[in-house]
Formats: C-alpha cells, sequence, structure tokens
C-alpha cells in the first residue's frame, strides 16, 4: 500500500500547526513558572502572628451574683458583659488595672 502525498499547501499547514503547538506549549511553561515564582515570593513561609501582649488585671471588680458573658480589651479599658440573678444584663466598663469606670444597662 502506498502512502498519500501531502501537497505542498497541506506541509505549509503542517508546519504551521506544529510552530503553533510549540509556542502555546512554551508560553504554558513560561505561565507556569511565573505563577511558580509568584507564590514563592508572596507566601514565603508562615507568616508572624501579631503581638498580642495583654493579660487580665489580677482583680476585677464584679457584682456578687453576676454572670460574665463576654470580655472586650480597650487601649486601656476592659468591657464585661454580665447577667446578674434576674437575667438582666449590663456592660460594665472596667479600668486598666480592674476598678469600675462605667456601668451601662442593657435593655431587652
Amino acid at each position: 500500500m502506498e502512502e498519500p502525498s501531502l501537497s505542498e499547501a497541506d506541509e505549509r499547514t503542517l508546519r504551521f500547526l506544529r510552530i503553533l503547538v510549540l509556542v502555546l506549549t512554551s508560553t504554558m511553561i513560561v505561565g507556569i513558572a511565573v505563577l511558580v515564582v509568584l507564590f514563592a515570593t508572596r507566601f514565603p513561609g508562615k507568616t508572624p502572628a501579631p503581638a498580642t501582649e495583654f493579660s487580665l488585671p489580677d482583680t476585677l471588680e464584679l457584682p456578687a451574683d453576676a454572670t460574665v458573658q463576654a470580655i472586650t480589651r480597650g487601649q486601656d479599658w476592659w468591657a464585661v458583659v454580665v447577667t446578674d440573678a434576674s437575667g438582666a444584663q449590663e456592660i460594665l466598663i472596667l479600668d486598666a488595672d480592674g476598678g469600675l469606670r462605667q456601668t451601662v444597662a442593657l435593655d431587652d
């Protein structure tokens, strides 16, 4: 059986397709290499945790029947949400050393 011969136009088309595939493959390889380099430089490993240096004061002035629900820290104050025995909630604003600065009643 004899192989069919390609015409000159078919040979040019085939050559063009080979070059096109080569260019596209090269472009994809360069693109993946760029992505790898970007990920390596943008995400260099573990990011350090933000510095948080705080601790609760040794004592807090809370009412005797209060149950703490939440605590929030400001720059030089603490906000403590408490619930008393009757179920009423209030926010206690405390100094950095734990002394009571202000009380805010929460309405239901």
